[in-house]
């Protein structure tokens, strides 16, 4: 905790569990490890839908592959968010002025409303596109958007340790 940290940041970094965060040898490790298998099922399984997406695999159907990944994305939201505020806790008056942080928040944003207007508007036409054909510009630029998007989130994740 930065010296004379206060208000809500300064709570946050004086909460039982944010300071055994700080003095535990293991548990912010753990915690961080956690956080990374998380992300690396998140993004694993956005990678493979947005490379189908992108044309890769066109004898997959789109709408298969889109059933098996999501629960793999939602279930590794659930390891992810909490492992993500446990980490901040412990370092809320750093984090909230990193610029990488700040970033990596800003590009889950506009991740999670790219994922929103994909499946809200241009996924409902999928039966048209499903297999064995030509996916839509508007669709490929979504994927795209989304790898950028996602492997961006990882690089400032890293980043936040440095800046």
């Amino acid at each position: 905790m930065q010296a004379g940290a206060t208000g809500a940041l300064g709570s946050l970094e004086s909460l039982p569990l944010a300071v055994a965060m700080r003095h535990d040898l293991w548990l912010y490790p753990v915690i961080e490890v956690a956080h990374i298998a998380g992300f690396v099922v998140l993004v694993g399984s956005i990678v493979v839908l947005d490379l189908r997406l992108l044309g890769l695999s066109r004898g997959l159907p789109v709408s298969a592959l889109t059933r098996h990944v999501l629960p793999w994305s939602f279930a590794a939201l659930l390891m992810i968010v909490p492992t993500g505020l446990l980490m901040f806790i412990a370092h809320a008056s750093d984090f909230i002025g990193n610029r990488a942080f700040q970033l990596k928040l800003l590009l889950i944003l506009f991740a999670a409303v790219n994922a929103g207007v994909f499946h809200t508007n241009v996924y409902r036409s999928v039966k048209q596109w499903d297999k064995d054909s030509s996916v839509p510009a508007a669709v490929r630029v979504h994927a795209a958007a989304s790898l950028m998007l996602w492997f961006s989130v990882l690089a400032c994740g890293r980043l936040i340790a440095y800046l």
